[in-house]
């Protein structure tokens, strides 16, 4: 392996390093990703998929990336409609869901599943932050309301915190 690393650069090393780490923890944790073999951990919740919908792709990648990098199934969808259309929406841990969306407001896309029966948490993620859009996040429900940009740790521990139950 050694032969191997030599020829990527130090920024992939230190990369894959903090990948390994993520790995080591998720593996504590009992949590199945690409980069880990599956780990029982009968106290834990058994979902550990995260739904996020965002219209913006490159957000929605870079979170999907930093889920994935943290041991975390994903599922990621461009439009809320297109997260109404999936059919395993009960067996996610939670759900990041943007504010304002092409195709409508997500907070009112919470409404909509609430009303399906489906209970999810959700983590409000947005670039347009204004006091009427925080009380009315707040009063749905959400664990989270996160303002664009933000950092990976700040969207990870609500994450973290409904894994292991204490949200």
């Amino acid at each position: 392996m050694t032969a191997r690393i030599s020829n990527i650069g130090r920024d992939d090393v230190a990369r894959r390093r903090d990948v390994d780490a993520s790995v080591a923890k998720a593996r504590t944790l009992g949590i199945t990703s690409r980069f880990s073999d599956k780990v029982e951990a009968p106290d834990l919740p058994t979902a550990k998929i995260v739904l996020v919908v965002d219209d913006n792709p490159s957000m929605l990648r870079g979170i999907g990336r930093l889920l994935r990098e943290c041991g975390f199934a994903s599922r990621l969808f461009e439009s809320g409609n297109a997260l109404l259309m999936d059919g395993e929406l009960d067996c996610a841990l939670c759900l990041i869901l943007d504010v304002n969306l092409s195709d409508g407001s997500g907070i009112e896309l919470r409404h909509r599943l609430t009303d399906r029966g489906i209970e999810v948490p959700v983590i409000y993620i947005t670039g347009n932050d204004n006091p009427a859009t925080r009380m009315a996040a707040m009063a749905s429900g959400c664990v989270a309301y996160l303002t664009k940009p933000f950092t990976a740790k700040s969207l990870m521990q609500p994450i973290e915190q409904l894994l292991v139950g204490v949200v």
